[in-house]
């Protein structure tokens, strides 16, 4: 199981939080360009806590001596993968000639990865889609797979749609191309030899497991954003592993205890780290005034560990005095 790369999503604080719920999942990094970290501030895009491992990088870019130079960099500073992204629609990825539109050039693509792999010991992954634009043909994404297989990676994961680089937004993009689980499946018998994760729409257990019959892995996007609950019940129900008597107050306090150390150490406040936490109580009664609490701006002032506390009293014994103050009574 896997927690996919999300931009402006899956930084380090909500893969902090991802964590909590599942020890054995591999999380990754949002996207980080090329650019970014030969040009950039290194630190803000690398720095992750210890406590998030296995983490993989997602780079982009499509020159192979940039990539092999990121990719070192993160094998530096510990991440357990990088992956490379041949699967992002967005026009402004494809301006920079990388994302989806690698497909097109899969020996550009090979290229790119044996640069990496010869400098790194870490493995080298590529996420890409079944396809570009209309063209649906299941050969297309088989001999891409296997032009890069021969360069030195043995890792994909598929995002069972495929990628439409004109006439469609990102989002448009992981909802109006139809779903097609049956050529990843058909990739993988193929290509036994390799490792293959499928991504795309994945919602319950049982469709997961429903693709572990088919596929090495499954890897999830917004449902395990907009309901991380369902996180805390993956290393038993995919790993085997006991439960660990995991309850929502305590994530919450626990990431309470982060958001405290962050300010500490970084000066990071706390409502950029509750953002990606909002979705904890989804389903439950109160979870709807839990979540208003957590993202009022004007109480972006108080601890957090004020705001927890305003969080879980009922709303018959909150008063707010006015947009800047509250107070428990």
């Amino acid at each position: 199981m896997s927690v996919a790369p999300m931009m402006d999503w899956t930084d380090r604080h909500c893969r902090y939080f991802h964590r909590l719920l599942t020890q054995h999942a591999l999380l990754y990094t949002e996207m980080v360009t090329t650019g970014a970290l030969l040009h950039g501030d290194v630190e803000r895009h690398l720095r992750f806590d210890a406590a998030e491992h296995p983490v993989a990088l997602q780079l982009g870019g499509s020159e192979p001596a940039d990539l092999a130079h990121s990719a070192r960099l993160g094998e530096q500073w510990g991440y357990d993968e990088i992956n490379l992204n041949c699967g992002c629609p967005s026009e402004r990825v494809q301006r920079g000639a990388f994302g989806a539109c690698l497909m097109n050039e899969p020996q550009l693509v090979a290229d790119c990865v044996k640069a990496m792999v010869d400098v790194v010991d870490v493995p080298v992954t590529v996420k890409h889609r079944i396809g570009i634009d209309k063209i649906e043909n299941y050969a297309f994404m088989r001999d891409f797979v296997g032009t890069v297989a021969n360069a030195g990676c043995s890792v994909f994961i598929v995002h069972a749609r495929n990628a439409w680089l004109k006439g469609l937004s990102p989002k448009e993009n992981r909802e109006i191309p139809p779903l097609r689980y049956d050529v990843v499946g058909q990739l993988k018998q193929e290509f036994a030899h390799l490792t293959i994760a499928i991504n795309g729409g994945f919602a319950t257990d049982d469709a997961v497991l429903a693709q572990l019959d088919h596929v090495d892995g499954v890897m999830v996007g917004r449902e395990a954003y907009h309901n991380p609950w369902w996180l805390a019940r993956w290393d038993s129900a995919f790993y085997g592993a006991p439960d660990r008597a995991l309850t929502r107050e305590g994530v919450e306090e626990a990431m309470v205890e982060y958001m405290e150390r962050e300010a500490a150490q970084h000066g990071t406040h706390w409502y950029s780290v509750a953002r990606h936490m909002l979705g904890l109580r989804n389903g439950l009664p109160g979870a709807r005034r839990w979540r208003q609490v957590w993202s009022d701006h004007r109480l972006k002032h108080l601890p957090a560990r004020d705001v927890m506390q305003l969080a879980r009293t009922k709303p018959s014994r909150v008063v707010e005095t006015d947009v800047v103050d509250a107070v428990q009574v």
